[in-house]
């Protein structure tokens, strides 16, 4: 019965996957080492998208700068210089 919850974390591991944090360790620095990687996950999947022809050039552009712009407002957030 344990198989299709151990598909399902498998699945999410494979889509979603995370580096263990190995610097300073400090709670800032760890949630902003999340916000990075998710950033760089959506940047990945938005160049895949651009390449497949599923999304323009421009559209990928913006949907990127978006991103960005959050994840310097998450480095803001949480105080790092």
């Amino acid at each position: 019965m344990n198989q299709p919850n151990n598909f399902l974390s498998e699945l999410s591991d494979f889509l979603y996957p995370r580096s263990p944090y190995s610097g300073e360790f400090k709670q800032e620095y760890l949630k902003f080492n999340a916000n990075l990687q998710d950033f760089s996950q959506r940047v990945n999947y938005i160049c895949s998208l651009q390449t497949g022809g599923k999304l323009s050039p421009e559209q990928a552009y913006k949907q990127i700068q978006i991103l960005w712009k959050q994840l310097k407002s998450s480095k803001k957030d949480l105080g790092i210089s």
